[in-house]
């Protein structure tokens, strides 16, 4: 299979190339290999970019709802026949197992266009009647050029998850993927342009920060919305709020997952390995801080410890692999990182813990038991495959503590007793949260955070409001009084 695309960036409908711009290369995370070479964008390709969208905007808006929605549903069906194509280059791109990438990527990106692909005929305001025969009735209206800045772990995912309710609206797009991952956003723009739709609705450039921050100040861009880190957040919400831009910020986490004494073991056990470990750790909603009630800590340790060891790893391109390496050297380092911070604070390694040898950036699934409160591990977000467990004793204690944190991302509470189970969620401050279960993002569904973990909701028919605006219109059926 090629990797290397035909240029770096797709603008207006084909692809474009600037090789003055800084060179990307694009490692292969399981054997360190490049794989591809492209360029960032030089403010002449971000300037073409938001010319072509721009340009666009008020054809694609004056679509019909249905027609627009036609041109996703059309996208998504040919991401659904090309998934197994496109899940092989998104491991490429980020090194997840394709087990995993076949199921969880383009699947999720080709849900969101077809999801907001049917919303998009019922994107209408509403008449509201006052007395005397007055009446107001609103209009939604696109709000122009909307720009997405994607995370690396979910390339394709997160391309779809911003594209497709701003399209649906009417806007147009620009989409600047992670430099760690620049192949998969590109496919989306292709398959887009084959479903139909008009040059310039969907734009992809590369780059690093610099691009990403042209593009947030540039006053032809009326919405930013960024999947990344709180540090990255803080920094375009700054830029965005100088020009009063619309904003939707998806940001980091470090959530908790509480197990009590009469969870089902086994669930809840699965439900931490998935929220530890998939994505070998690289996923912003993971439940890292998992809160065990005493009596059962030991007996969840074992059986966590007796899976973990079950666990495939290897070549994320043989599909009996189901855990791979992390995206990059350096976020593996990171991890490794927090792991010798973790020993150092006198966390009690339960497993896992070291770098693997070979090619490739590949680790241990680790696990820390033991853990306080005040432990770096238990505070900072790590995004690599280290799981901190907790000790408890009550459920007033195990609230107060799961919420002791910046972060506001998920949560999520195991326990047979359904009535504690929503009495714990109801106190949880967290914008996404689970009972018996972990990590589920179905687009039906809205996806967000609160406190430092971000601004807004992805999904859902909340997101129509984040890439839209109500225009009020009062229509008088009298004469107009005035006092003179």
């Amino acid at each position: 299979m090629k990797f290397q695309p035909a240029a770096s960036h797709f603008i207006d409908g084909a692809y474009v190339e600037d090789t003055n711009g800084a060179p990307i290369d694009v490692i292969y995370p399981a054997t360190g290999e490049v794989i591809a070479r492209l360029h960032s964008a030089t403010p002449e390709i971000v300037n073409k970019a938001l010319i072509s969208a721009k340009s666009a905007q008020a054809e694609w808006a004056a679509l019909s709802g249905t027609e627009r929605g036609r041109v996703l549903r059309r996208a998504a069906d040919i991401m659904r026949e090309r998934n197994r194509e496109l899940s092989i280059l998104e491991t490429h791109d980020t090194g997840k197992p394709l087990q995993e990438t076949l199921v969880a990527d383009a699947t999720s990106g080709a849900d969101a266009l077809e999801y907001f692909g049917g919303l998009a005929a019922s994107l209408t305001g509403e008449h509201i009647p006052l007395g005397g025969g007055d009446f107001v009735y609103t209009i939604r209206e696109a709000l122009g050029v909307c720009v997405g800045i994607g995370a690396w772990n979910y390339p394709t995912q997160i391309a779809c998850w911003k594209g497709a309710p701003a399209l649906a609206c009417g806007n147009t797009m620009v989409f600047k993927p992670s430099e760690a991952t620049p192949l998969s956003a590109l496919q989306v723009a292709e398959i887009l342009i084959e479903a139909g739709a008009p040059k310039g609705v969907y734009n992809v450039i590369q780059g690093y920060g610099d691009v990403g921050a042209s593009l947030v100040t540039d006053p032809r861009v009326a919405k930013v919305s960024l999947t990344g880190s709180v540090p990255t957040g803080r920094k375009v919400y700054a830029a965005a709020a100088d020009g009063v831009k619309h904003v939707t910020m998806e940001l980091g986490g470090k959530s908790p997952m509480i197990v009590f004494e009469d969870a089902d073991i086994e669930n809840a056990v699965s439900g931490a390995i998935l929220g530890n470990f998939y994505s070998s750790g690289q996923v912003c909603s993971n439940g890292t801080r998992v809160f065990v009630q005493k009596c059962i800590k030991e007996a969840f340790l074992n059986r966590l410890s007796e899976r973990l060891a079950t666990a495939k790893i290897g070549d994320p391109l043989d599909e009996e692999v189901n855990f791979g390496p992390l995206v990059s050297e350096n976020q593996m380092n990171i991890a490794l990182g927090y792991i010798e911070k973790g020993k150092a604070e006198g966390a009690r390694l339960v497993y896992g813990g070291n770098r693997i040898e070979g090619d490739g950036f590949f680790m241990q699934p680790t696990v820390f038991a033991d853990v306080t409160d005040d432990m770096t591990i238990a505070r900072e977000e790590i995004f690599g495959p280290v799981m901190s467990v907790l000790d408890f004793d009550t459920e007033e204690e195990v609230l107060t503590r799961a919420n002791n944190t910046e972060f506001g991302l998920a949560a999520g509470v195991f326990t047979n007793d359904l009535t504690r189970a929503h009495r714990i969620v109801a106190g949880f401050e967290a914008g996404t949260c689970y009972i018996n279960t972990y990590n589920l993002a179905p687009v039906e569904a809205p996806f967000g955070g609160s406190k430092m973990s971000g601004v807004g909701r992805e999904n859902s028919k909340l997101a129509i409001n984040h890439f839209s605006e109500m225009k009020s219109v009062y229509v008088s059926m009298n004469d107009v009084e005035a006092p003179y």
